[in-house]
């Protein structure tokens, strides 16, 4: 495997440890990631949030660039928030539907 696909690899590993205090699913198999991008050392995450309101927003952010800025090769974090497309429970992984219960 090459270094860029380890290293993206790695950034999901992370992202699937962080988790919406109000929720037990980790906010990658929620679909609240909509882009994953690295460029050189620096991780760029396109995210949403289940509502752009959301109380855990900082907490997330702050939680996420921690997390991959821990990654060895990852000097910076960027984090965008998009509400483009609105996300949806239809945005979940199967996994995230079952644990919810809604499948």
């Amino acid at each position: 495997m090459n270094e860029f696909l380890e290293k993206e690899e790695e950034v999901l590993k992370m992202l699937k440890t962080v988790f919406d205090p109000e929720i037990p699913v980790n906010i990658y198999d929620l679909g609240l990631i909509y882009r994953i991008e690295i460029d050189g050392t620096t991780c760029h995450i396109d995210m949403t949030l289940t509502a752009p309101s959301c109380p855990a927003a900082d907490f997330l952010v702050e939680d996420i660039r921690q997390k991959v800025a821990g990654i060895e090769g990852i000097d910076h974090v960027d984090i965008q928030l998009v509400f483009e497309p609105e996300w949806t429970k239809d945005m979940m992984s199967e996994e995230a539907k079952l644990e919810l219960g809604f499948l």
